[in-house]
């Protein structure tokens, strides 16, 4: 019994489901507000895009001090920035582009006056992506003047030039969790800093399609002391808190040469030996 023979007809159709299918294949899945900030309903699945971010830091830098404030702990901006970045790396936004609902609805920072500073307050379409208190500046100064020791911030600073252009995993976004709470002394992070900023990255890298879509260890922990609430000087508990939950998180539960946790355990060590010279 002869079989049928393929037609040109057929051979054409086989050909455009096929280009069909390749244009249905979905991209990089865009970074949302609801990946990085603890915001909920339509804001949270819309992508950052550039011009939120943009609006962000403008807010910021508007409120009284706020050049010196961005010091104290500024973050929303930041974050913003880089999540923006990559979403329009991979197309998801474009140049200038804003989400709806922070165009609808608008950015802003507001700030409250406390003994010794003030309560600052960010916003993105009427809901909080940032809260955290900053110092007065005599005050901030003074603290600076009264202590040599090498901070927790600064460790991740450190960590950021041996290990920048690595991507983040997840061991170093829990890491960088520990680090931050450690920092802070309230045994928490807070919306939209460091921790965040890293889970977000983390996750980012395991959806990117190559290293060059990656987002890197240095775009998260570049100026790590300016993106902190708070600060202290790294102590052996910090060290070992931060070196737990690294390689809590590491599949071989190892701690990484250059990571933050091997960072944040040497400023221990030099913070000791400074106590032990004096």
């Amino acid at each position: 019994m002869a079989q049928a023979q393929p037609t040109r007809g057929d051979h054409e159709h086989e050909m455009n489901k096929g280009a069909a299918q390749e244009e249905q294949q979905p991209g990089p899945e865009p970074i949302q507000y609801g990946h990085v900030f603890a915001v909920t309903g339509d804001l949270a699945v819309q992508p950052i895009a550039p011009r939120d971010a943009a609006a962000m830091r403008s807010a910021e830098e508007s409120v009284q001090g706020g050049a010196h404030a961005g010091g104290g702990g500024f973050r929303a901006a930041t974050a913003m920035e880089t999540a923006a970045a990559y979403n329009q790396a991979v197309g998801a936004v474009r140049p200038g582009q804003a989400s709806h609902a922070a165009y609808g609805q608008g950015i802003a920072v507001t700030q409250t006056p406390v003994p010794g500073g003030c309560v600052v307050t960010e916003f993105v379409a009427g809901q909080v992506v940032g809260q955290y208190s900053v110092a007065d500046q005599p005050m901030v100064m003074e603290e600076e003047d009264a202590s040599s020791k090498v901070t927790i911030g600064e460790a991740m600073e450190a960590a950021a030039l041996s290990a920048g252009d690595r991507p983040v995993d997840e061991a170093d976004a829990q890491a960088i969790r520990a680090a931050e709470a450690q920092a802070q002394g309230a045994g928490k992070t807070m919306p939209g800093g460091l921790a965040d900023q890293a889970q977000a990255a983390a996750r980012a890298n395991l959806r990117a399609q190559s290293d060059r879509d990656k987002i890197m260890v240095g775009d998260v922990l570049s100026d790590a002391t300016t993106k902190l609430a708070g600060d202290r000087a790294a102590g052996r508990e910090d060290a070992a808190r931060v070196v737990e939950a690294e390689t809590f998180a590491d599949a071989g539960a190892r701690t990484k040469a250059s990571g933050v946790g091997a960072a944040v355990a040497t400023a221990a060590r030099l913070n000791q030996e400074d106590d032990h010279a004096a």
